[in-house]
């Protein structure tokens, strides 16, 4: 793990007031009002379901629900930055909005390790609380059994990707983390969802699978 990528120990002024919380809320859900014809998968639905989950998961894991909440507002400020980025494509206007709001500068740094830290792509066995409670969110998302079925479509239309570069991202990034145990970290909320994510996993690796079916491909060519 990089200098860049490790978190250090909480800093000193490590909460954030609720001020800042309902500050940080209000720039989030008009940027994603503002965007929302182009975050159709990211928009505030997301956010929400996020950032609702994450807090449940601190209070699980015993971090800062604050600096959680606080984060799943921000960590996914870059698809409005650019498109299909990472999240430290948004750091700039991450670190913009939590200073607006008056979180204190080493806050908002933590916070945006945190992010980054909890990032699918990024992520290991010893990421911090705070950050597994926000990776546990988030992935809760992406492994709930609706979400291909009713925002697969929307992902691929937000981020300009293919079925395949789709099948791909999610097959490469998240089966490693599942074979080795820590696709949740929370106890809890793997016995509670684990078997979802394994029938998600399963379901793109098939969606993988298929399209090397010539027929197949001819078929979406058809309907798109």
């Amino acid at each position: 793990m990089s200098a860049e990528n490790m978190v250090p120990a909480p800093v000193a002024v490590s909460t954030v007031s609720r001020t800042s919380v309902e500050a940080v809320d209000r720039q989030v859900h008009q940027l994603c009002q503002r965007h929302a014809a182009r975050l159709q998968f990211h928009g505030w639905h997301h956010v929400s379901f996020v950032r609702a989950k994450a807090v449940e998961f601190a209070h699980l894991n015993g971090s800062d629900a604050a600096v959680v909440e606080t984060a799943a507002l921000v960590h996914d400020v870059n698809y409005i930055v650019a498109r299909n980025s990472s999240a430290a494509a948004g750091r700039r206007l991450r670190l913009e909005i939590l200073a607006v709001s008056g979180v204190a500068k080493p806050v908002a740094g933590w916070i945006d390790r945190i992010v980054r830290e909890a990032e699918m792509a990024n992520r290991h066995r010893e990421i911090s609380l705070e950050a597994q409670a926000l990776s546990d969110a988030d992935t809760l998302f992406k492994a709930l059994p609706v979400t291909p079925v009713v925002l697969a479509h929307r992902y691929l239309a937000e981020n300009g990707v293919s079925l395949r570069e789709l099948a791909d991202k999610i097959v490469g990034e998240q089966q490693d983390v599942h074979d080795e145990g820590y696709y949740f970290y929370n106890p809890e909320a793997a016995a509670t969802y684990s078997r979802w994510a394994a029938t998600n996993l399963a379901l793109w690796q098939c969606i993988k699978e298929s399209l090397d079916d010539p027929t197949v491909e001819r078929l979406l060519n058809a309907v798109s």
